[in-house]
């Protein structure tokens, strides 16, 4: 009997193991634990291609590859820079934070991908396209005015359109070379009020706009919140492009919203969307789609599912964020693609020739807030958990100096040198309702210090916790927890980023030997 029961219980253990392995083997929501909002996926043949918003950065607009869905890589941007501006430059004490460029739309059609966007910065409207867009090489157009979230469609008859607006949904056609808008043809309202489905009482109005034509009929999928609810999508469908538009609620969930449907080569449905989560910022869901007499069923009974049945998500790292020893062979590209600038950098102003094996950031310029700073290089926070660190050699910094790590945002943490009175001392600042307060220093007599942000994402716990360390193996507590807000005003989820900035003296340097990522 004892064996019996042994056994009964072995059984059911290795039933327990082979359940959760099976769950492990598949995909979990949220997609992508890490900000990557506003996105827009095609797919062509095996492949799908995912853009997205990354707002005042430099270079902008990415680029994403999947062969599963599930797992993206960076491969390209769409621009390097979007407009020599002052608000873009960080000059003239301007800046575009939360600005830039946003809401992009990609398509691909005979043989070209186009990727479109538009700048509240500059006011126009940006078309880019290419013929291999592994490869890039985009051509760009713009023209005013900015069509506001709008959804890049060319329809079977070789008319191409934008579709766009918040509350009113609008139609513009473009030219036939795409490079404006169609002459002497009317703008025309195809819905006055897209929120109608989510009810009368909407906090923000329907907008996010993307269509799609599936089997002769149009369906544009918005994004609205009802006042005292939930981030909503709504969905609308019609037998012409200009209606009438029939509209339903698509997925209530979550505040699961804002995307669009993608198919799978073996004919399956999903629906991508985002999920406002607290600092790190948008994070992508999937969830799957039935049709049902002519309508995209979102979810699974209205739910945005925990697991899915695709193959399982790896590590964000090094796909979307990477560490980076600063080592660069012949031939290799002198940034990865995980990095990008905080608005556009001052290339004279940086290198990782001038001393192998280095970043260096010089100063060109005297700045009194770290906001303002140029040249701040940045990559993505990650969820649940992500730690960076980096190690900085500080002997050629000059009076005023201010160097180190940081967890960007409005309301930014910084851990680093400054240099006063010919002395070095550790720093920790936090901001404090915009106020950047200097929450402890330390002396520092050594030319090396290592330091380390440790943030945490998990159920929006949303803390990070500031280290340094003069031998790489002991790290010690510096300042205090920084509560991490996501703020509209920057519009994004918090960035590690690197920095060197002047105070009194231009001319000085930092050198940071490696920065390194984990979980």
């Amino acid at each position: 009997m004892k064996n019996r029961i042994t056994f009964i219980f072995a059984f059911c253990i290795l039933m327990i193991q082979t359940t959760v392995s099976a769950q492990e083997k598949k995909a979990n929501n949220p997609l992508i634990f890490s900000d990557v909002p506003d996105l827009s996926i095609i797919r062509v043949g095996k492949n799908y291609y995912m853009s997205s918003t990354t707002m005042h950065m430099s270079p902008g607009l990415p680029i994403m590859k999947s062969t599963d869905l599930v797992n993206w890589k960076l491969i390209n941007y769409a621009y390097d820079t979007l407009a020599d501006v002052p608000e873009l430059n960080l000059t003239e004490a301007k800046s575009t934070y939360g600005r830039g460029s946003w809401a992009s739309s990609l398509r691909f059609h005979n043989g070209t991908y186009y990727v479109t966007t538009f700048a509240q910065t500059t006011g126009e409207t940006y078309i880019f396209r290419t013929k291999d867009i592994e490869k890039g090489n985009w051509q760009k157009v713009s023209f005013q005015p900015a069509y506001h979230d709008h959804s890049l469609f060319f329809d079977d008859n070789g008319k191409a359109y934008l579709i766009y607006g918040t509350g009113q949904i609008k139609l513009v056609e473009l030219n036939d070379d795409l490079t404006g808008i169609k002459q002497n043809v009317p703008e025309k309202i195809i819905i006055e009020n897209a929120s109608a489905p989510a009810g009368n009482n909407i906090m923000l109005r329907a907008e996010g706009s993307q269509l799609f034509k599936i089997k002769g009929k149009y369906y544009l999928f918005n994004i609205c919140w009802p006042k005292d609810g939930m981030r909503t999508v709504v969905i609308h469908k019609a037998d012409n492009i200009t209606g009438p538009w029939e509209g339903k609620i698509g997925l209530q969930d979550l505040g699961v919203a804002q995307g669009g449907l993608i198919d799978t080569p073996d004919g399956r449905w999903f629906s991508y969307l985002f999920r406002d989560f607290g600092a790190v910022g948008r994070i992508p869901y999937l969830v799957p789609v039935k049709w049902e007499n002519g309508w995209p069923i979102l979810g699974e009974n209205g739910k945005v599912p925990e697991i899915l049945d695709l193959p399982a998500n790896k590590s964000l790292i090094p796909n979307l964020v990477a560490s980076d020893e600063f080592d660069r062979k012949k031939g290799q590209e002198t940034l990865p693609l995980v990095w990008q600038w905080n608005h556009n950098p001052d290339n004279a102003l940086w290198s990782l020739k001038e001393r192998k094996g280095f970043l260096r950031l010089k100063t060109g310029r005297i700045d009194t807030d770290f906001l303002q700073a140029r040249n701040t290089l940045t990559q993505r926070t990650i969820g649940p958990t992500s730690k960076a660190s980096v190690l900085l050699d500080v002997s050629k910094m000059k009076e005023g100096d201010f160097a180190g790590l940081s967890a960007l945002q409005k309301e930014y943490g910084l851990v680093g040198v400054k240099m006063e009175n010919d002395q070095k001392v550790i720093v920790m600042v936090s901001t404090i309702k915009d106020k950047p307060i200097e929450i402890q220093r330390i002396p520092l007599l050594q030319n090396q210090i290592y330091f380390k942000i440790d943030c945490d994402f998990t159920n929006k716990k949303d803390e990070a916790n500031f280290f340094y360390s003069l031998d790489g193996k002991v790290w010690n507590p510096i300042g205090e927890t920084l509560k991490m807000k996501y703020t509209l005003p920057h519009f994004m989820g918090y960035r590690f980023g690197l920095f060197n900035y002047a105070t009194k003296n231009t001319g000085g340097y930092a050198d940071f030997d490696w920065f390194r990522i984990n979980h």
